[in-house]
């Protein structure tokens, strides 16, 4: 395990977290019925950030299904909890990777798989 030492400096405790890898591709959220279009943000081991859907209300602790499109040929679909919602953003937690996806997300993730980063909450 590798840990980035750019150390943001504001005051605030500092905590470490899977890195984040920034890319941006489709992301089609769906729960119950419901289903909203959006796009991924950023990714890393544990979880991911999406766009925060026009017209989109739910509760932290949700989970949804998210389908995620990367180039012509990779398609990840998995289960993820809602963790933080902002007015733009919505952060998501996996609760589950299907087996046949694990080794495809690592491969995505390459290195920021193995990689913590610091990062202060606020």
């Amino acid at each position: 395990m590798v840990i980035d030492t750019n150390e943001p400096d504001n005051g605030q405790p500092e905590q470490l977290r899977p890195a984040r890898m920034q890319i941006e591709t489709t992301v089609l959220m769906s729960r119950h019925g419901e289903s909203h279009p959006t796009e991924l943000v950023d990714i890393s081991a544990t979880g991911a950030l999406l766009r925060r859907p026009l017209g989109w209300s739910g509760e932290t602790g949700q989970d949804w299904v998210l389908d995620m499109i990367f180039g012509h040929n990779l398609h990840i679909h998995l289960e993820a909890a809602i963790v933080r919602i902002s007015d733009h953003h919505l952060g998501f937690s996996y609760s589950r990777i299907p087996e046949d996806k694990q080794v495809p997300l690592w491969n995505l993730l390459g290195g920021y798989a193995d990689i913590l980063e610091y990062w202060k909450d606020g």
